[in-house]
Parts: structure tokens; C-alpha cells; sequence
């Protein structure tokens, strides 16, 4: 018997071994950066077993059979519907400004959309302006209405937005809502989901979360996007998601989230409109393409180009990555970002060093709490090269702040749903207006002007002299940044 269970601790021994050999060799041979396929390696290596496993359920990204089949499938038709976009007499390419212009070409000739002119844009900062106007304009609308969102989560005026969702419904409004399974368990326990089916809405958890489904399907890739479309006439996209910031997340001891949407008016909303449809295709099968924008222009008007830059499987890798890096390659004066997440590539980390030493003056707004211990730490592990290289880096006090937003040159910005980490530049559904408004940018500096004078900026001297503990916490969950 001693030997039997002496053969069989050695044959355990043999297969894990084999496992870890397959596993990175695997890693080795994928196409990536080096930076994550060496932290892989270390997380495979420092947890026995542990690490094989999170390598399965994250290290690689896998949509599903079917879902990859039809994202596959639907390329084409999209594609042919955002070619039609660049005869639209909105595509102005002549009349953008010089940081446009070059996204327009990237984004024209990776995935077929150009950026289009003619649009109106408001800035919303307000938790009650935003829910108020959302709700507003569901009460107006009269055809339909298409919703994504991350986390929808019930209380407040999220309430509220249900109602008139339910209401709308009911008097013959088309209502799709597409909701990430992860990002919203507490709405799908809720009584909101039989009430808004009886009512005829649409109701469908993108991704769902199963144990069945753990080696299908990569575990942490999300739908983050947050889009409204109503009547192909009204849209919004942004940062915030679909709850009521007083009634959500109090017990996490960060504060409020603190978020921004864009309410947009002219042909971008059809473009958000087609996004909308990508993904309800991808979930459901079901295609309904948005009708085509009005061309008509007033050239005595500001035009406003507008970009819109999706990202996610099934579409051409890394395109918001690359919009991003284009932008801040393009700064002459500075760089100003909003991210409650900071965990960057090597090459993004490389970018903000470079163009602060080229003398750009670049900052950084981050929350000085988060709702993740291990990104926390983990961010601060890149403060002493950034702040090194010149980087100016502020903790903002004043709750979670959740606004993902950069601005160039106080002319060009970039908002939408984009963290600044691997995982929503490299993997998640994710969506980012670029956007070429000169009166809309002033006003989003301004409102980052505000985080700052909420903020603690982080001294250099000071921050070299952090305790060892500190030290040890940042370089132990760097390690794990390629699953943050």
C-alpha cells in the first residue's frame, strides 16, 4: 500500500509538472506583451495549482463559440453599414481639427467608421441632472429605445428610470435593455425584471455568469459599455452607470461615485444606435440594424466632429489602445486624465512617460480610496517612475471618482467607459467618444480642475520615503495585473 500511494504522489507530481510545462508554453507562444505574459508566468509559478486554474479562467481571451461565431458573422453587414457613413455629407474630413483627423483615418480604416460632424453635446455631471434627463426623454420617447449597461442597480432614481421604461412599454415603445450578468446580480434578484417582461420590455443578461460556463468562456470579460439610444434621435454614453450614487455601494467606505455622461444629439447617435445592435446581436442572435443618420448639415454651423471608437471581441484588437496613444503622442501642451483605475500596459505607461519628458505637462487624477484593494496598491506601484519622469499625480478625496476622461491641449477629449487598465483597453466591451469641440473640452478642464482642488497632489520626496509595507503591497499585486 506504502508503495502505491508513493507512485501515485509521484505520478500527481509528473502530471502537474506536464501541466505547468503545457501552460507555459502556451503563454510563451501567444502573441502578447511581454509584460503580462511574464507576470503570468510568475503567478503560475508562485501558486501551485491556483495559477493554472486563474490562468484557464482569465489568461486568455475566449467569447464562446457562439458568441465569437456570430460576432465573426456580423462584421460584414456592420461593416457595410459604417461604409455608408463615409458617404453621409456629415464626414468632413477637411474641416477637422489636426487631432481628429488622424483618429478619423485610424478608426476609418480599421473598423469602418468615420467621425461625423453636425452634433450638439452636453455635459452632465449631476447624479440628479443625469437621471432627470434620462427620464425626461424616455417619457418623450415614441419608437424605441436601446440600453447597455454594466451594473443596473436598483434604489433611488434608478427606480425611477425603470417606471418610465415599464411606461414606455406600455404605450408601444420598443424597449431592448442588455444588462452584464456579473455587473448587475441585484437587478436580476429583483422584482424590476418580471415587471418590466409583463410590460413587454426586452430584458437580457449579456455574459451570464455560470458555473457550467467557467471554461467556455473567459470569466472577466464584461459588457461595460453604458449606452442609451432613444428614438435614433437622443443618445447618451459615458462613465456612470444605471444606479442612484446614494443608494449604492455605502458600505464600501470610498465615498460616492463620481461620474459624468454626455447627452448627444445629430449623427453620432445612430453610430451608438449600430454599437447597441452589435452587441444585442452578439448576445441574442437577433439583428436590427439602426437606420442610417441624416446627412443634412448647416455649414455656417460649429460642426463638432465627433469619433466614436468601440472596442471589444469580435472587433479589431486594441483599437481604443491605439486612439488613446495617438491622442497623447498628438498633445503639445498637455495631458490632463480621470481614471479610477490605473493599472497601465508597458506601452501606455512608456507613452506618459515619454511625453511628460518631451515637456508636456501631464496629470493624473486618481481616487485616493478605491473599491479594489488589489488595483490600489497596485497603481501605486507605478507612481515613483511616472512621478520621475515628470508626471504629475493627484489622489482625489471627494468619493470614488469614477469619470474616465482625457483632455489634450484644453481642444480635444476623449470620455466614455475606458479604464486605464489592460482589462478595459485590451479586453471588455468598451466604448470612448473622441471628441473635437472646443466649448465642450473647456468644460470638461473645467470640471477636471474641479477633481484637482479635491485632490492631494503626491509629492516625489515624500513618496520615496513610504514605508516598506507600502513597497511590499505595491510590488506583490503589480505582479497580478493582468488579471485587474
Amino acid at each position: 500500500m506504502d508503495k502505491f500511494y508513493h507512485f501515485l504522489t509521484l505520478a500527481s507530481i509528473a502530471l502537474y509538472w506536464l501541466l505547468v510545462a503545457g501552460v507555459t508554453l502556451r503563454v510563451v507562444l501567444k502573441r502578447r506583451s511581454v509584460s503580462v505574459s511574464l507576470s503570468w508566468l510568475m503567478i503560475i509559478y508562485i501558486l501551485p495549482v491556483v495559477g493554472v486554474g486563474c490562468y484557464f479562467l482569465f489568461g486568455e481571451l475566449n467569447l464562446g463559440k457562439k458568441r465569437a461565431d456570430r460576432a465573426r458573422d456580423m462584421f460584414q453587414p456592420f461593416g457595410k453599414w459604417f461604409g455608408q457613413l463615409n458617404d453621409c455629407h456629415t464626414h468632413l474630413p477637411e474641416s477637422m481639427g489636426a487631432h481628429i483627423y488622424k483618429i478619423d483615418e485610424l478608426c476609418n480604416n480599421r473598423m469602418g467608421i468615420p467621425a461625423l460632424s453636425g452634433n450638439t453635446l452636453s455635459l452632465q455631471n449631476s447624479p440628479s441632472e443625469i437621471l432627470h434627463s434620462i427620464i425626461n426623454d424616455i417619457e418623450q420617447a415614441e419608437q424605441s429605445i436601446r440600453m447597455v449597461f454594466y451594473i443596473w442597480h436598483p434604489g433611488g432614481l434608478a427606480d425611477s428610470v425603470a417606471s418610465a421604461l415599464i411606461q414606455a412599454a406600455k404605450r408601444g415603445v420598443d424597449v431592448k435593455l442588455l444588462l452584464d450578468s456579473a455587473g448587475s446580480p441585484r437587478f436580476f434578484r429583483s422584482p424590476w425584471v418580471s415587471m418590466m417582461k409583463d410590460a413587454g420590455i426586452d430584458v437580457v443578461q449579456a455574459l451570464e455568469v455560470s458555473p457550467w460556463r467557467i471554461f467556455l468562456r473567459r470569466l472577466d470579460l464584461r459588457q461595460h459599455r453604458k449606452i442609451i439610444v432613444i428614438d435614433d434621435n437622443v443618445a447618451y454614453t459615458g462613465s456612470m452607470n444605471m444606479v442612484d450614487p446614494a443608494y449604492f455601494k455605502q458600505s464600501s467606505g470610498v465615498g460616492q461615485w463620481i461620474d459624468i455622461m454626455v447627452r448627444v444629439t445629430g449623427p453620432t447617435v445612430n453610430v451608438l444606435s449600430a454599437i447597441h445592435c452589435w452587441d444585442w446581436e452578439v448576445e441574442t442572435g437577433s439583428r436590427t440594424l439602426p437606420q442610417l443618420p441624416q446627412c443634412k448639415i448647416d455649414p455656417t454651423l460649429q460642426q463638432h466632429p465627433v469619433q466614436v471608437v468601440p472596442s471589444g471581441p469580435g472587433m479589431p484588437e486594441h483599437l481604443i489602445s491605439q486612439v488613446l496613444a495617438l491622442a497623447i503622442h498628438q498633445s503639445n501642451k498637455s495631458v490632463r486624465i480621470t481614471t479610477p483605475y490605473f493599472v497601465p500596459s508597458a506601452d501606455l505607461l512608456e507613452t506618459l512617460k515619454m511625453t511628460a519628458q518631451r515637456g508636456i505637462n501631464v496629470e493624473l487624477i486618481i481616487p485616493h480610496k478605491n473599491d479594489s484593494m488589489m488595483v490600489q496598491w497596485a497603481s501605486r506601484a507605478f507612481y515613483a517612475e511616472l512621478l520621475a519622469a515628470g508626471v504629475k499625480i493627484y489622489e482625489f478625496y471627494g468619493g470614488l471618482l469614477h469619470t474616465k476622461s482625457v483632455v489634450i491641449d484644453d481642444q480635444f477629449c476623449l470620455v466614455g467607459t475606458v479604464n486605464m487598465d489592460m482589462r478595459s483597453l485590451w479586453l471588455n466591451f468598451e466604448v470612448t467618444l473622441a471628441i473635437d469641440d472646443q466649448a465642450f473640452t473647456q468644460e470638461m478642464r473645467w470640471l477636471q480642475q474641479s477633481y484637482i482642488e479635491q485632490s492631494y497632489s503626491i509629492d516625489e520626496k515624500q513618496w520615496k520615503q513610504r514605508s516598506l509595507r507600502s513597497r511590499f503591497l505595491e510590488r506583490l499585486f503589480y505582479l497580478f495585473n493582468p488579471l485587474l
